[in-house]
């Protein structure tokens, strides 16, 4: 694969090289105290008693955070106060945690936990979708998304199928772990450095359980060692219980969970289960669609109704769905709260219809790749089901560069041939193939969040400093923030430094998160250079005496007059004069997304600002006797309109795709009987590596960006990337379906059934079913 043009990641040789530094690895205090957990060995029980005497008692034990400890309100709920920080009375999941150790060290406090002694009384669990069902164990009542009449569209419909789609959980698997340490520093301030997505969440549930005003909090984060959305609400627990223990101790104190622990007690990606009900005529075109979603929330809701929300808007994909009646249920389980993870529930809607689509084709005897292009936006179906215009229909040019990209019809006929061999029946190998859609909404779900501010300095020897709410995971925002703000200002990268995300420096931010980093964070940064900009063109235009309307330029370090001969200066020296002027050089910038509107009760609205495209063509390898399966060969083609950064935008879309691939076919987390996850280290749950993915070197893994792709309204033109691609992994999971089909000894119009994550067992099960056995 050719790789992209860009400028690379701002901290790409601090990656590689290791000097790089991460919240726990950040110079601390002397003497910082550790926490460590105590935690419950049931899913759901009453506390009946909790002696901590001896842990108080061991070698290096400074305190202990137990409910009596708390000074302000034991609660740290994003949304809604049913989440306790310290479990109080009743044990809702296996390993919460019932009080944490403050010690010397990690080993003393891990130590200190052991000798902790208490009773629980067991309380009947829910642990399944099955028993869900039975018990009716709900967060809160349905949601329903419709339009249409979809019952009397069914009713007529010349074809039907009914069916059940689930998917499991996914566990972030961040490289670095939830880590945050505290101080209380010499005038009084909270001081937290935290490994989290949204800084002021973080500051608002520390200053909650202190007990305290905002300004008396300060939470900063250097950067993550990745997200994926775990870090957006889930990184606040800690980061309030090391702030607890500071303020308790006088003393900073740091967490930094083990792999074990963390995967332990933090949310994942959320389980579905959905039925659904789809009418279609001969072609393969829908013509209504009923479906039931319930989504795992875990015991407490955390993120989980905008999750839902999302993914009731996302059933529909690239498809045009005239009458359609969804029902959202939000599951009470005993088990973690899940929560944001990358695609915030649009990958598990969009699961939903590809499944149906796949159905339908098998049903029909029909090309799925051709049924699924008949269902596509379109002329006079240009309206999703939440009543949104789709704007510009981008998918039908985009598609047609994909089929072109992955060479569809070429490999189609391979497929085919390979699969009526000799060598194929021998072996017991079957190859499959496809291609599928992206359409994924940009914006929070929730209006508010579409907000952000930045402060921008420029020092009198023209070097600048950026400050923006958004948080650095690995992903580039930083890069892209010093790319917006060099092309604004008209100078080189090299005299623009990005700052710490704090929020002593800009209040009031939102998550880094809904793919929605760039688009915000890019925009606030560009008003406030434009005001530095104003403000300096305006004394320039004094100093050399020009008409106030005269126009002036700031490029490639030097500042312009347009159009009259001789006017000219470089950048530094215009900022001399500007800071001699008394001019001030420091300015705020704040973007708000205009158009959005969304009712919580109706679940219509606009409450996208615009739509990201993509389509993948993939083509794997299944050996029948093991379930094992190789990608020969993935195409991806993704929108990401007037590119900021070309070689982030690529790697952000190759790292979506193999990440998605990885939730749909092979991490696969198991908790067992009694509620307790066993999948918690590498050893036990697979991640892909590069051993999973294509030869680029051959040809076999290629992305390309959509050509002619600008997008008004957005910054210089650019769409985000973040989120999108994770979904191009469809198409993995629909060659494997595609695969599984081959294996049929006579040809059937049965809708392959496939589990997901499509593990080996998964898949032989598939084989099997197929075969009849």
């Amino acid at each position: 694969m050719t790789r992209q043009a860009g400028v690379p990641h701002e901290s790409a040789h601090g990656h590689v090289s290791g000097a790089a530094r991460y919240t726990d690895e950040l110079m601390q205090p002397a003497g910082i105290l550790s926490l460590y957990p105590i935690c419950a060995n049931q899913a759901h029980a009453k506390i009946i008693s909790l002696d901590l005497s001896a842990v108080h008692s061991a070698d290096g034990v400074v305190d202990v955070l137990d409910l009596s400890t708390i000074p302000g309100r034991n609660d740290t709920g994003p949304i809604v106060q049913d989440e306790p920080l310290i479990a109080n009375q009743t044990v809702h999941y296996y390993g919460q945690p019932l009080a944490w150790v403050v010690a010397e060290s990690e080993v003393h406090a891990k130590a200190a936990a052991r000798l902790a002694r208490f009773e629980l009384q067991a309380l009947p669990a829910v642990l399944d979708f099955t028993q869900v069902r039975a018990q009716a164990a709900y967060h809160l009542p349905g949601k329903v998304l419709a339009r249409g009449d979809a019952d009397a569209a069914l009713a007529g419909a010349t074809h039907r199928l009914q069916g059940r789609v689930e998917n499991g959980a996914q566990d972030h698997f961040y490289l670095e772990t939830h880590a945050s340490w505290a101080v209380v520093d010499s005038e009084g301030l909270m001081r937290v450095h935290a490994s989290t997505q949204h800084p002021s969440e973080t500051q608002h549930i520390v200053a909650a359980v202190l007990g305290w005003p905002l300004h008396r909090v300060v939470v900063s984060c250097v950067r993550m060692g990745g997200g994926f959305g775990g870090k957006e609400s889930q990184a606040n627990a800690f980061a309030a219980l090391v702030a607890l223990a500071a303020l308790r101790t006088g003393k900073a104190a740091r967490i930094k969970l083990s792999r074990e622990l963390d995967m332990s007690l933090t949310g994942k990606r959320h389980p579905f289960q959905s039925d659904y009900d789809v009418g279609f005529n001969a072609d393969g075109e829908i013509c209504a669609l009923r479906a039931e979603l319930i989504a795992d929330a875990g015991w407490s809701l955390d993120l989980s109704p905008p999750v839902l929300a999302r993914a009731l808007t996302h059933v529909d994909n690239a498809y045009f769905l005239e009458h359609v009646h969804l029902t959202g249920l939000l599951a009470r389980t005993n088990k973690v709260s899940n929560t944001a993870f990358r695609g915030f529930g649009g990958p598990q809607g969009m699961l939903l219809i590809e499944e149906i689509l796949s159905a339908i084709a098998t049903h029909l005897g029909l090309r799925a790749d051709q049924v699924r292009a008949r269902n596509f936006y379109r002329p006079g179906k240009a309206t999703t089901h939440y009543l949104q215009p789709v704007g510009e229909l981008r998918m039908d040019r985009l598609w047609q560069q994909a089929l072109a990209l992955g060479q569809f019809e070429q490999r189609l006929q391979a497929v085919q041939a390979f699969n009526g061999s000799a060598l194929a029946q021998q072996q017991n190998r079957r190859r499959g193939l496809a291609i599928t859609p992206v359409k994924f909404g940009i914006s929070f779900n929730k209006v508010t969040y579409n907000q952000a501010g930045a402060h921008v300095l420029i020092y009198a020897d023209g070097t600048v400093q950026i400050n923006h709410g958004g948080t650095e995971m690995g992903q580039g925002l930083h890069s892209k923030m010093l790319s917006v703000a060099a092309r604004s200002l008209g100078i080189d990268p090299a005299q623009i430094r990005v700052m710490v995300t704090s929020t002593e420096q800009v209040p009031n931010t939102s998550a880094t998160a809904a793919s929605a980093g760039s688009d915000l964070n890019g925009q606030a940064v560009r008003a406030a250079c434009e005001t530095l900009l104003t403000r300096i063109f305006t004394q320039l235009r004094r100093h050399w005496q020009l008409a106030e309307d005269a126009e002036l330029r700031s490029e490639h370090g030097q500042i312009r007059a347009l159009d009259i001969d001789g006017f000219t200066m470089p950048f530094t020296r215009a900022i001399q004069l500007s800071y001699e002027a008394r001019i001030s050089l420091a300015a705020t910038g704040y973007y708000a997304t205009p158009g959005l509107s969304w009712d919580l009760q109706s679940y219509t609205g606009h409450p996208f600002y615009y739509f990201s495209y993509g389509a993948a063509v993939s083509e794997v390898e299944l050996d029948g006797y093991t379930g094992t399966w190789r990608l020969r060969a993935a195409h991806l083609v993704h929108d990401v309109g007037e590119s900021l950064n070309p070689l982030l935008d690529v790697g952000q879309i190759e790292g979506g795709f193999v990440q998605g691939m990885g939730w749909l076919t092979m991490e696969e987390l198991v908790w067992d009987a009694s509620g307790r996850l066993r999948t918690v280290a590498p050893s036990t749950y697979k991640i892909p590596t590069i051993s999973e993915v294509p030869d680029d070197l051959n040809g076999d893994f290629s992305v390309a960006l959509l050509q002619d792709a600008h997008q008004d309204g957005v910054i210089f033109g650019s769409k985000a990337v973040g989120e999108p691609p994770l979904m191009l992994a469809l198409s993995v999971r629909e060659a494997l379906r595609d695969a599984v089909g081959a294996f049929a000894r006579t040809p059937t119009r049965q809708p392959v059934t496939l589990a997901c994550p499509s593990t080996p067992e998964a898949l032989l099960n598939a084989i099997d079913a197929q075969l009849g056995v």
